[in-house]
């Protein structure tokens, strides 16, 4: 515990706000303590000021004997107000609290055991009752509670009043110098304050601030003043620093809701523009031409055109904003020389036109939202690319963030970014979107086999430079934020149709994952809020669950279907069969990595000690042996989830060594171990996107041209990019299985895991899940052997390049998926029915046997639908190939496709009489063969 005591001559408007950005341990302190105490004084002859600040006090655990001691007179008065014995004000003329049931003697003494002793000590009754009904409006939560009231102290001090605010789950730091800010700028001058932290159980802290302040430099104490303060100290914990310096220093006049728009509208503008000049649309140009003087008033002028739109009270028709536009970008083209500026003024105006539905006027919001037209952001100007079904784009406190997904019902990833610098910032500000893009496309691509669409969420965290608890703070935040601005945007409650105007007008359905950087707590806290803000299936919200869930790195399921790839394609390409036969591999990934780590324990499961892993690499370093790293301690490593610097050097061969990343040579060796290595394949299992690139793809080359690898089998997501991928093929004939097949075994577990959730309790899935797991494993080997096999038998037949006929597969899976969703929703119930054994049969038998009688009263139809889509056109194309689909309009797609099911249905029906009959067992044989390989195809000719 540290205290910091400051007895300063005179006081000042502003004093206590320099002084407090002058106080130690913040965020960005490597040594941070937080900050548990906070008591300010101000003389009543502005003579001095006393100012006390305690970092790291542990407050005492108080027993209930010990707090009906301390806080007898808070008790006492608490019994007081409930019996009606108190009168209608305290000594002071104050009115004393309304009797509120949560003043039981139990209720406050279960509340002051959380409380320090000198919390209680120093806390007149009628404050710390009036403070523990903000505790309460906030506990459970993320949310900020006000209260605002006149001192009642004497007739000098008429105009003095309190403001109590509680703030749940905030840095005490932060809190204090934002809200000392925010009355600074009020014109409030702050005489006293008190700050106290109190806990929240399982929720995390509540910090209590009470200051008594008066007007300055003309300022009112009136109602207006205080409902724009109390709306302003709400939105302060959740404003990005770009628009706190924009509406506190800069241009206060602008208010917080044009501000908060203004910085949102730069920073979508950011990776949109800056594909035509990555320097003048840096995005700090972009803020800073559209803020100029000269032409902020326009800027602003376009905020209000958004509030407008988006009013709940009376919005714009589409009629009024095409006039209001017209008239904005007139004026803007008569008004802005600057070709620059006049750019991005009217791209705001566009954005205004491509936003469906957004936040800005919810009162409790975390962050401000805006549901895309995802045209906006996929510019007709670059190649061609597919254009995803919806974005979503959340703009917060130290982070922005944007969901893409490709289907109605979707579900992908959530991954947190934090670039180490600013430099490198700036760089994924730039690509954050087209990232985003990529991974949702990847997995769009990859879902081929499931109900659900491919998404991705990217949010992008600024904690350059923060000590690891600042960081580990603002990352938690932000995932916060950024899942309950989805939640604004998609759930259906009172609350969000009386606030927010809907243009897009119908039900969206999504579900998240964890990605890079989400942990464990992230996800039970979205499931909680999913819960809490109305979505309708809450546990199938969040996939990886710890106990209803099947966590990916524990059970090793992408691994798994990685692997299965590596086996086919070694017998495929390399004709080598790894179960007899010796063969080398190199990985990126750490041993204390989900795919890295659990594929190298099924490496050494599968192929024991032909598997020899000659280099793997992760962010610590990169550990090499051409003869074969030692397996046992390989796998010590990650039994003890550890990176590969915590490799024993004394268990190297002769010619292994380790590479450490604290010198530069390390470094160098490390960043380059994927290009260096010699192996027969190679398996990118951890690393940022496009570390192979058209720039760059030449390294993976030997001096005389052959691969590193021959084979690149990718269990992470596009590590290397299209253009490298080709080329690798092209120049050197590298055998690449593209990710969205490679990895696919995650996704799949992740649907199975959300399927699930609607169809079994917690428990019930609990109870059951080791055998839930091992029938999921089961699903992903077919999976994965299905398409692998199909792969490399068209690759053998046809040519080309293995990732384009991934692509190929993918998208011709979707193809027939679609179609059928489109003409099932024509069809009768009857007619629908007589699908569900797909379905039935795509899932686990056990939760098939548990819950499937029950589907329609739990699983949303739209969800059936797609679900006997996915299972009818992903048989259909495994067995029959691309080719058969290729060749078909794309108008008798789903007709075919149902034709192929009743085909089907024949040929097992001649197949059960052919079984029956008293053929011999030989000839027997040999037409169940012929009927197996190609019986629904030829059959489909009768109908």
């Amino acid at each position: 515990m540290q205290v910091l005591t400051f007895i300063r001559p005179g006081t000042m408007p502003g004093l206590l706000l320099s002084m407090i950005k002058e106080l130690p341990y913040n965020q960005r302190s490597e040594e941070y303590m937080p900050l548990s105490r906070v008591q300010i004084y101000s003389a009543e002859d502005d003579s001095m000021s006393l100012n006390l600040f305690v970092y790291g006090e542990e407050a005492k655990q108080l027993t209930e004997a010990d707090v009906t001691m301390t806080g007898s007179h808070i008790l006492e008065y608490a019994q007081q107000l409930l019996d009606g014995t108190l009168p209608p004000t305290d000594e002071y003329g104050r009115p004393n609290p309304k009797p509120n049931k949560i003043f039981s003697r139990e209720r406050l003494i279960q509340h002051m055991e959380k409380c320090s002793e000198s919390y209680i000590l120093r806390s007149d009754p009628r404050r710390f009752l009036s403070q523990f009904e903000l505790f309460e409006s906030v506990s459970g939560s993320d949310n900020i509670a006000v209260s605002i009231e006149d001192s009642f102290h004497d007739d000098n001090n008429a105009d003095h009043y309190w403001v109590d605010v509680a703030l749940a789950n905030t840095l005490p730091h932060f809190a204090l110098e934002q809200t000392a800010q925010l009355l600074y700028l009020n014109s409030f001058d702050v005489l006293r304050a008190h700050l106290d932290n109190v806990t929240d159980g399982d929720n995390g802290t509540i910090t209590l601030l009470r200051m008594l302040v008066k007007p300055v430099h003309g300022a009112r104490g009136d109602e207006m003043t205080f409902n724009l303060l109390k709306q302003e100290l709400k939105r302060s914990k959740w404003l990005a620093p770009v628009t706190m310096e924009l509406v506190y220093e800069k241009l206060p006049w602008l208010g917080v809701r044009r501000g908060e728009i203004i910085t949102a509208m730069c920073t979508i503008m950011h990776p949109i523009m800056s594909k035509q000049n990555a320097i003048i649309f840096s995005k700090g140009n972009i803020i800073e031409t559209v803020t100029k003087e000269r032409y902020v008033n326009h800027a602003a002028a376009i905020a209000d055109l958004f509030l407008a739109r988006f009013n709940p009270k009376s919005p714009l028709s589409d009629a009024e904003l095409e006039k209001r536009s017209e008239n904005l970008k007139a004026i803007i083209d008569k008004d802005v020389e600057d070709t620059t500026a006049q750019e991005l003024l009217m791209k705001m105006i566009d954005i205004i036109k491509f936003t469906l539905k957004t936040n800005i006027y919810m009162n409790n919001r975390y962050a401000l939202g805006l549901r895309l037209d995802p045209r906006i952001m996929v510019s007709s100007d670059e190649n061609p690319r597919d254009v995803p079904f919806g974005v979503i784009f959340a703009h917060g406190r130290r982070f922005d963030g944007y969901h893409v997904r490709f289907r109605d019902i979707a579900r992908g990833g959530l991954r947190l970014v934090t670039p180490a610098s600013p430099e490198q910032f700036a760089l994924e500000s730039a690509h954050q979107f087209d990232e985003c893009y990529g991974l949702a496309y990847a997995q769009q691509l990859k879902n081929k086999d499931i109900p659900e669409g491919g998404s991705k969420a990217v949010v992008l965290v600024d904690s350059v430079g923060m000590s690891s608890i600042g960081k580990g703070f603002v990352m938690r935040k932000s995932v916060k934020a950024f899942v309950d601005t989805i939640l604004d945007l998609i759930v259906d409650t009172p609350e969000t149709r009386k606030e927010i105007v809907d243009y897009y007008g119908k039900k969206e359905v999504l579900y998240l994952g964890p990605d890079e950087q989400v942990i464990p707590k992230d996800i039970d806290w979205v499931i909680k809020r999913a819960a809490q803000r109305g979505y309708d299936t809450p546990a199938a919200f969040m996939s990886s669950k710890p106990r209803a869930g099947i966590n990916h790195k524990e059970y090793g399921v992408t691994s798994e279907g990685v692997n299965v790839y590596l086996d086919v394609a070694l017998r495929h390409v390399l004709k080598i069969d790894p179960k007899q036969e010796p063969f080398t591999v190199k990985i990126t990934g750490g041993p204390d990595g989900d795919v890295a780590g659990n594929g190298l324990k099924i490496l050494y499961r599968e192929y024991g000690d032909n598997a020899k892993v000659v280099g793997i690499a992760d962010g610590s370093g990169c550990a090499e042996d051409p003869n074969g790293l030692d397996w046992n301690e390989l796998l010590r490593l990650v039994d003890n989830n550890l990176p590969i610097d915590n490799f024993d050097p004394t268990k190297l061969g002769g010619s292994g060594v380790i590479h450490k990343v604290d010198t530069e040579e390390g470094v160098k060796a490390r960043n380059s171990m994927h290009n260096r290595v010699k192996a027969d394949a190679f398996i990118p299992a951890g690393g940022r996107p496009n570390t192979i690139n058209v720039t760059n793809y030449m390294h993976f080359l030997n001096s005389d041209g052959t691969p590193s690898a021959p084979l690149i089998v990718e269990g992470a997501n596009l590590f290397v990019t299209d253009e490298a991928r080709q080329l690798l093929f092209d120049e050197a004939g590298v055998i690449i299985v593209k990710d969205s097949s490679a990895n696919k075994a995650g996704v799949i577990t992740s649907s199975y895991e959300i399927c699930a959730a609607m169809l079994l309790s917690e428990e019930e899935f609990f109870q059951n899940k080791p055998q839930i797991v091992n029938e999921v494993k089961a699903k992903l080997h077919e999976y994965a052997r299905m398409e692998a096999e199909l792969l490399f038998r068209e690759f053998e037949n046809y040519g080309g390049s293995l990732p384009h006929l991934s692509k190929v597969v993918s998208k011709s899976v979707n193809a027939v998926k679609d179609a059928l969703t489109v003409a099932l929703e024509t069809m009768s119930a009857e007619e629908k029915e007589k699908m569900l054994p797909l379905f039935r049969a795509h899932l686990p038998k056990t939760i098939a046997d548990m819950s499937f009688d029950k589907v329609h009263e739990r699983v949303p139809e739209q969800y059936i639908t797609n679900a006997v889509s996915s299972c009818l056109a992903s048989k259909l194309v495994y067995k029959e190939g691309t080719k058969f689909v290729e060749a078909l309009p794309k108008d008798r797609l789903a007709s075919v496709a149902l034709r192929y099911l009743e085909a089907e249905r024949e040929v097992a029906l001649l197949k059960g009489a052919l079984i029956d009959s008293e053929m011999p067992e030989k000839e027997k044989e040999s037409i169940l063969k012929l009927l197996d390989a190609g019986g629904a195809r030829t059959a489909l000719r009768v109908f």
